[in-house]
């Protein structure tokens, strides 16, 4: 089998295994160090005496930043090159990670996962349009289901493994060894990602930029596209963000480290987006991007049970049902854009993580008034709209 289809790389070779063992990587250290606050929302709010709706600021600042950060991230990409651009931002969130022992107050830390989202912003957009342009056809579904796995497994890491470090260190301590490992994987990284072969450099012009994006926003189809992105994520981050509250609370009273466990359903996350590019082929987007939604949706619903494995169960469905509705949606953002697919894969994202961002703190005020029905009800509320958008993309014409 040749390596490449008329410039494209092709699933089973041997640059197909190298850029998904690098983008693999790129996904990992991203959601590692990006999520790895998220457990430790409880002890922010009891360290530094606010609500859990504030506490959750540290994790929606980074995401805000990434969001805004990312508009421009696909079109600096085009003038220094994607694997540059990627290179740089894995190894900045790496030192920043590290260098959290220095922020002592709320401030501080606000102000170092503001940082740590503006340099995060090189690597999502830019891996999307990296595989859209070196990608085939056939290919592109699976590599970004890969992708995406290790987005799921970096984003569990980072929760599962902050949450445990914490019992022998303290938080900042522990977050800063997670910095270590995403130095080490962001080698990995450089070493194993290919040059890109289909990839046209241009200079950076704001003119086009704001073109580019315009012409993407006048896309009805894209548009559904950012719009489940923001109803789903905004679901996805609110169910993760508040879960732990509840669950440290009687009638559970469990402690830190035994919530963060629950992030180990991430697994089923990485399985399901993993083998969703197969599902694609097989079964079809329309019937493929309803399935993920009504699996979200059930998966909430049976977290409004009182046991606590049926709690977990639920969190399990939901989290397979996101990653694949993740899975479905930014790959079709890949065919559905003909031009600037960096800019439109930098509007998906951006949307994404706005949604993460208002979601994941408007949820704190849910919890607050309402409890976990509170949330859940907001979560549920989030998934009938996005099943709305998803009806009306299917719809339209069919690109791509």
């Amino acid at each position: 089998m040749s390596a490449v289809t008329e410039g494209h790389v092709q699933v089973g070779t041997s640059e197909f295994r190298r850029i998904n063992v690098a983008l693999f990587c790129a996904g990992f250290v991203t959601f590692v160090t990006l999520y790895d606050v998220q457990p430790l929302l409880p002890i922010f709010t009891r360290e530094f005496n606010v609500s859990p709706a504030v506490a959750s600021l540290p994790l929606s600042f980074a995401t805000v930043a990434l969001a805004v950060g990312m508009l421009i991230a696909g079109t600096v990409s085009e003038t220094l090159g994607r694997r540059r651009v990627m290179s740089v931002a894995l190894f900045l969130t790496s030192l920043l990670a590290v260098a959290t022992p220095i922020s002592h107050s709320f401030e501080s830390l606000l102000t170092l996962r503001l940082l740590q989202g503006l340099v995060l912003a090189g690597v999502p957009s830019v891996a999307m349009a990296y595989l859209g342009e070196e990608m085939d056809a056939q290919s592109i579904g699976p590599a970004m289901g890969l992708y995406i796995s290790g987005n799921a497994l970096g984003g569990m890491t980072g929760r599962i493994g902050s949450a445990l470090l914490c019992r022998y260190v303290p938080w900042h301590t522990a977050i800063a060894l997670i910095g270590v490992i995403g130095l080490l994987l962001s080698m990995v990284f450089i070493k194993n990602l290919p040059p890109s072969t289909n990839f046209q450099q241009r200079p950076f012009r704001l003119r086009y930029l704001l073109t580019s994006l315009l012409q993407h926003l006048h896309d009805p189809g894209l548009l559904c596209l950012y719009a489940l992105a923001f109803l789903s994520m905004g679901g996805f981050i609110s169910l993760y963000n508040y879960i732990g509250f509840r669950l440290l609370a009687p009638p559970y009273n469990l402690s830190h480290y035994q919530v963060s466990l629950i992030f180990l359903v991430y697994l089923l996350g990485s399985f399901s987006s993993g083998i969703i590019g197969s599902l694609i082929h097989r079964f079809g987007r329309p019937f493929m991007i309803r399935l993920a939604l009504s699996v979200m949706l059930a998966g909430i619903l049976i977290t409004l049970s009182g046991p606590l494995p049926i709690i977990v169960a639920g969190v399990g469905v939901f989290t397979c049902g996101f990653f694949s509705a993740h899975a479905i949606a930014s790959s079709w953002v890949g065919r559905r854009a003909s031009t600037a697919k960096a800019q439109a894969s930098s509007l998906y994202l951006f949307s994404y993580y706005l949604g993460s961002s208002i979601s994941g703190t408007v949820g704190g005020m849910f919890w607050q008034n309402f409890g976990w029905n509170g949330v859940a009800a907001m979560i549920t509320l989030l998934l009938l709209a996005a099943f709305a958008v998803a009806a009306l993309l299917l719809r339209m014409p069919a690109v791509g």
